[in-house]
């Protein structure tokens, strides 16, 4: 029976855990959804516009929902920030309120992370009338805003200089130092705190308990401000005060660490070294928060040695790091290009049994592949077995990745068999690496049959990855016929027509590439942006300006326009199309305004090539100078006369 007993419990919390998993599984399945779906919001309004973006998920029944929303308020006004003309400003923040309605149609409430975006620019932009009239429709939307919005109005005040209004607050904040249900005294003061007045700042401290705040967050605020001021008696003061009113230990020590990484122009150890003797002072241990906001201190300053010296005291101290700033510390890492230093965080992460994920492992091996330490990366792969942990495909595919990039075929290969016999499944984006690194036909047809057999459906990235391999082992027919092939996703046959497009271009097929470019424009869709510039770049022979001119019309919009009218000027030199160059010139130096920014794009992307190219085309190069002087009316660099005078002695005339 006691036998029975313990196979039923064992039952039991193998359903338990099971359920746990799976719970943790739709969890995270359904973060990713939403995070994809946020992403894919922020491209449909920066490609469609945000009211067209609206309508077309009201179409297939989906709203953006306040994360969603909130997207489309960033971009208006990110757009409303980078526009020269002040009617376009206008214009965003017209599309803000009517976001601000739909809103409120679908019964979402309009809170500070919606509104705060384009009261900021509001401010930044001195735009009284504006502020009020949007504070105005808040306030109706949502009257629990009155308080967060007194923070706003004084940001504004103090951003224009309106010294009547500020010190008509300053005067309510003094005079009213009783009961405030509402808080509003403590949203003026915290933006108080914002500014350089340091003596109104330091006459409200002795006027306010600030121990009252509303919450531990906004007295840190205020910590913060003490320290840019460099007001260190006065926070001294302060916490000495909360030490002996039996304030609660974790807050205080978040409080010193606010207070020491907000003193300006301090070497990161002075800043430690200040965040210890305020502890001492006080007889208190810092907390992990504390700390992580020393981390966090040193890896914005790039100090990573600092960062790792921080993370060891606090484990010693028995104190737990949260993934967050682990990822943080090992972004530095990648960013200082201090990639050596993966092997001390592994290391720290066996040693104290850190907290880490997936995502955490896949960083360092990124680090290591970084380093070209291939070793170290696959001992790090058997080292998880250590810790109760399994490799994932994505590990695998992340060292399979770097091999294929340095170009070590048979590595990358090696990989992949070892990812089978550690029995971890290859996914697609495995399939994809050795198609695209195959070196012969007989390899792309086996792992396309594999992947096939696997069952496994096959993305987009496969079939280009089919497209580039069979075009790299000079099959190039065996590439046109992937198109063809009845498993492509409908909704992704164009983006595959594109990549072949760009394909024979390269590969001197033009006409090809144009009869299927033909194809898709006839089908009412578009090229990718680096596909219609590859078909730019390897249009040669005159004649074709005309086909060329309508490409670039493609590209309107688009990041690729300014290289895609360059590449045509080049064009229109080699081909002696002077006229229609400085056609050309004169579009480009409109989109790039500055004279100087113009000069050096032309530069770059022109001049700096004929010095490598033809010496014949040296005679249209002088004339194309002189007419964007003359008729243009800006003066060409010296770098442009020096790239000519660079170009072959025997093509230079006494001229």
């Amino acid at each position: 029976m006691s036998w029975l007993s313990n196979v039923s419990q064992n039952n039991i919390l193998l359903r338990r855990r099971d359920h746990a998993r799976e719970r943790k599984r739709k969890f995270e399945f359904e973060f990713a959804q939403e995070s994809r779906f946020q992403k894919l919001i922020k491209i449909c309004a920066l490609k469609l516009g945000t009211e067209a973006a609206i309508e077309l998920f009201g179409k297939v029944g989906r709203v953006p929902g306040l994360k969603g929303y909130n997207a489309l308020v960033e971009i208006c006004i990110d757009k409303a920030r980078g526009a020269d003309d002040e009617d376009i400003a206008i214009e965003e923040m017209g599309k803000v309120f009517q976001l601000f309605k739909s809103m409120t149609e679908q019964g979402l409430k309009l809170e500070e992370q919606t509104y705060r975006p384009l009261l900021l620019y509001v401010i930044d932009m001195h735009m009284v009338e504006e502020f009020q009239f949007f504070c105005h429709v808040i306030k109706e939307e949502n009257p629990s805003s009155v308080t967060r919005l007194g923070y706003y109005e004084l940001m504004l005040w103090l951003r224009v200089n309106n010294e009547e209004k500020i010190q008509g607050i300053y005067n309510y904040i003094a005079e009213n130092d009783g009961q405030d249900p509402s808080n509003l005294r403590e949203s003026y003061l915290l933006a108080l705190c914002e500014s350089d007045r340091k003596e109104k700042i330091l006459e409200l401290l002795e006027i306010i308990d600030i121990k009252k705040l509303s919450s531990a967050e906004s007295v840190a605020k205020i910590f913060q401000a003490l320290g840019r001021l460099l007001l260190e008696p006065v926070a001294e003061k302060l916490l000495l005060d909360f030490k002996t009113s039996n304030y609660e230990a974790d807050n205080i020590t978040n409080f010193i660490a606010s207070y020491a990484v907000s003193i300006p122009n301090l070497l990161v150890e002075d800043v430690i070294t200040k965040f210890k003797d305020l502890h001492q002072m006080l007889e208190i241990s810092p907390s992990s928060s504390s700390y992580e906001k020393l981390i966090l201190h040193s890896c914005a300053l790039f100090k990573v040695h600092v960062a790792l010296d921080i993370v060891d005291e606090m484990c010693e101290a028995g104190l737990a790091l949260s993934t967050e700033v682990l990822h943080s510390i090992l972004q530095i890492c990648d960013e200082t290009s201090e990639y050596n230093l993966v092997h001390r965080v592994f290391s720290t992460i066996r040693h104290y049994n850190l907290e880490s994920n997936d995502e955490t492992f896949r960083r360092m091996i990124d680090l290591f592949m970084k380093m070209k330490d291939f070793e170290g990366a696959y001992k790090m792969l058997d080292d998880l077995k250590g810790m109760n942990m399994v490799p994932t495909t994505g590990m695998y595919n992340a060292i399979m990745a770097e091999c294929f990039r340095e170009r070590n075929i048979s590595d990358g290969v090696r990989v992949f068999e070892q990812m089978q016999c550690a029995d971890i499944k290859p996914d697609s984006q495995t399939y994809s690496h050795l198609i695209s690194n195959s070196e012969t036909e007989e390899d792309i047809v086996k792992y396309y049959e594999e992947l096939k057999h696997s069952g496994m459906r096959a993305t987009k990235q496969i079939f280009t990855a089919l497209i580039n391999a069979y075009a790299s082992c000079g099959q190039l027919e065996k590439a046109k016929q992937v198109i063809v092939d009845p498993l492509i996703p409908m909704r992704s046959l164009n983006q595959i027509k594109s990549v072949l497009v760009s394909v024979l271009a390269s590969h001197g097929q033009l006409f090809e590439a144009f009869l299927i470019y033909d194809e898709i424009k006839q089908a009412g869709h578009t090229l990718e942006p680096k596909d219609v510039m590859s078909l730019i770049e390897h249009i040669r022979s005159d004649g074709e300006l005309d086909r060329l001119l309508l490409l670039l019309e493609e590209l309107k919009g688009t990041d690729h326009w300014n290289d895609a009218c360059c590449r045509i000027i080049l064009y229109c030199i080699w081909n002696e199309h002077l006229s229609s160059a400085i056609d050309l010139c004169k579009l480009l130096k409109e989109k790039l305004e500055s004279d100087e920014k113009f000069m050096e794009v032309l530069f770059d992307k022109v001049f700096s090539l004929i010095e490598r190219s033809d010496p014949n085309h040296l005679n249209t190069c002088l004339n194309l100078l002189s007419e964007i002087r003359d008729k243009i009316g800006t003066l060409p660099s010296q770098k442009c006369y020096d790239s000519l005078f660079c170009a072959p002695a025997d093509a230079i005339d006494s001229e």
